[in-house]
């Protein structure tokens, strides 16, 4: 359910906007993703400029660019991030969906824990209804019946494949990820309940009323909208 589209310059701009919210002896949670990417490069840059700060990486990935522009690591047993910031696959009234990457579990986790959570994104995420595939990370044995149960809140599930391998996508935590496309969504906490309470179900993409800040970045601007 990979997600695609907006320029790399408007991700950029949105990623060193949130990371300009960063202050020194701050722990940060780091996102996963393309503009999430942005905003590591540029506290990197930052790091290398002398501002002392630790990430908590939600991903392989995060964790492994971090390490490469130089951001200090730590994790969730030794801190509470100060702020977290992350990428969204759609946005709509500040609710999100999340997921594209496989990390969502994670995600969710550095995302809820932090005092506050910025959320970076181009125009191309931003929608009046939440209206793309809901990734679902499934336990490998609970598949078949979390996919029933999915088709029973009228949803359509599909196991998500690899891209360069044979068979399905493995996240970090060893699980397979479902996508379940439910139409325009017009009751997303009342879905996240739902999804939430499904036996198997480790996580799903439905990330509501979390975000403090949305980070907007255009091809010349970056539009700030703050939790109402």
């Amino acid at each position: 359910m990979k997600q695609t589209g907006g320029s790399d310059e408007a991700k950029r701009r949105a990623g060193e906007s949130a990371a300009d919210a960063v202050v020194d002896e701050m722990v940060v949670g780091l996102g996963t993703g393309s503009t999430a990417a942005a905003a590591i490069r540029a506290l990197g840059r930052r790091v290398d400029a002398g501002l002392d700060i630790r990430g908590v990486p939600t991903s392989y990935q995060s964790r492994q660019l971090a390490r490469e522009v130089g951001v200090p690591l730590t994790t969730l047993e030794e801190a509470t991030p100060d702020v977290a910031i992350d990428g969204a696959d759609r946005i709509a009234d500040g609710d999100l969906i999340k997921g594209g990457g496989a990390a969502h579990a994670r995600e969710k986790l550095v995302d809820a824990a932090a005092d506050r959570f910025l959320v970076v994104a181009d125009e191309t995420k931003l929608a009046a209804t939440l209206d793309v595939a809901v990734p679902v990370e499934v336990l490998p044995d609970a598949v078949p019946v979390v996919e029933d149960t999915l088709e029973a809140l009228d949803g359509v599930p599909t196991l998500r494949a690899a891209e360069r391998k044979d068979g399905p996508v493995v996240t970090d935590n060893g699980n397979l990820v479902i996508d379940c496309d439910f139409g325009a969504i017009a009751e997303p906490a009342a879905l996240s309940a739902d999804l939430a309470a499904i036996p198997g179900v480790v996580a799903h993409g439905l990330f509501i009323d979390m975000a403090d800040e949305i980070h907007v970045g255009t091809g010349d601007s970056v539009d700030v909208r703050n939790r109402e």
